[in-house]
């Protein structure tokens, strides 16, 4: 291993998942001998803090990867399909969280405690996938690695954060005017660029990212194309309904599984998801133990409960499964592809 640290260039290094990625780096300790913090023209010039040190945050350009070891990109998918190629061309391996090269046939789809090993089949660009596919597939692979995995239905209860601090703004707001009983007028969600907009505060809003021909959202979608690729399982059958709720951080979701092996326990489930890596069990429903959002934010941990049997299909199971989207579901997930390229020696 490199023991003198890598050059590591973080982009979006001022919005909310870049700031969970520069203090995760810190956090674990990340062996950082150079950093270049990276952002658009509009927040460019302004300063962030990194182990006590004050950075200057400058415009990422072509010419900005110059030297560097890993970049990891959060600043949106126009970006990442501008300079993630620039950044690679320069020698750097790019760990993209955006959606812009998740499909891609030729970049890896990586959860590190799911599919490690793709990372050496990389070409310069890592994918990181969506928040909502990572904490699912991160509890459902030791279950298809023990008893196989048929069909996997999911509904999730999305935080705003996932949609951006104007969302976060957008809810503050509304629920103030609601509770002093002024009028509002919803600009972001559930899309910014859609034709209508609704009220989040208080509601529960069954639309994340645009409609597509076959119904669908493209959230949904992407949850459902993901879970494939990251599982190697293109005949999985896999559906989902992705909703927005007024919560800030932290998405939850019921997951509906069908597993290969006949007579499942749920005790069996329990001990298999108690020894996971990077999962937490939470299951206890006599104490009225189980995950809760509001108690999973700020923990790297994927968290599991409500495990029990369909009552009408042997091989069903109902499950509980919340993260914090924007550490699990983003930052910590980049360091980890970081940490694996370290490891497994595919950086220099």
């Amino acid at each position: 291993m490199n023991t003198s640290g890598f050059h590591v260039a973080v982009v979006g290094a001022t919005g909310a998942v870049g700031q969970q990625m520069l203090h995760t780096l810190d956090k674990r300790d990340f062996p950082i001998k150079q950093l270049t913090l990276l952002s658009s023209a509009r927040s460019a010039g302004s300063s962030v803090t990194f182990r006590g040190k004050e950075w200057k945050v400058e415009e990422a350009k072509p010419e900005s990867f110059e030297g560097v070891d890993i970049a990891l990109f959060s600043a949106g998918g126009s970006v990442s399909k501008l300079l993630a190629p620039e950044a690679v061309k320069r020698g750097a391996i790019v760990v993209d969280n955006t959606s812009a090269y998740r499909m891609d046939p030729d970049v890896p789809l990586v959860v590190p405690e799911v599919n490690e090993e793709d990372i050496k089949l990389h070409k310069g660009i890592i994918a990181n996938p969506n928040c909502s596919t990572i904490q699912m597939v991160a509890a459902l692979e030791p279950v298809r690695k023990e008893y196989g995995l048929t069909k996997v239905i999911v509904s999730t209860y999305q935080a705003v954060s996932g949609a951006g601090a104007a969302a976060i703004d957008e809810m503050h707001e509304q629920s103030q005017a609601i509770l002093n009983g002024d009028a509002f007028e919803p600009s972001v969600l559930p899309v910014k660029g859609d034709k209508k907009h609704y009220q989040i505060a208080f509601n529960a809003v069954p639309q994340i990212d645009m409609f597509q021909d076959n119904g669908f959202t493209f959230e949904e979608m992407k949850m459902i194309n993901e879970t494939k690729k990251i599982m190697h399982m293109p005949s999985l059958k896999v559906s989902a309904t992705c909703v927005r709720l007024p919560v800030v951080t932290g998405h939850s979701e019921s997951v509906y599984i069908e597993v290969e092996k006949d007579s499942v326990s749920v005790k069996e489930l329990q001990s298999l998801l108690q020894e996971a890596p990077g999962v937490t069990l939470q299951d206890i429903p006599e104490e009225q133990v189980y995950p809760m959002p509001a108690y999973a934010v700020g923990k790297p941990d994927v968290f599991v409960g409500r495990i029990r049997k369909d009552l009408d299909e042997d091989n069903g199971f109902h499950m509980w499964i919340v993260s914090d989207n924007l550490l699990k579901g983003a930052a910590w997930n980049s360091v980890q592809i970081a940490e694996s390229l370290v490891k497994l020696g595919l950086v220099k």
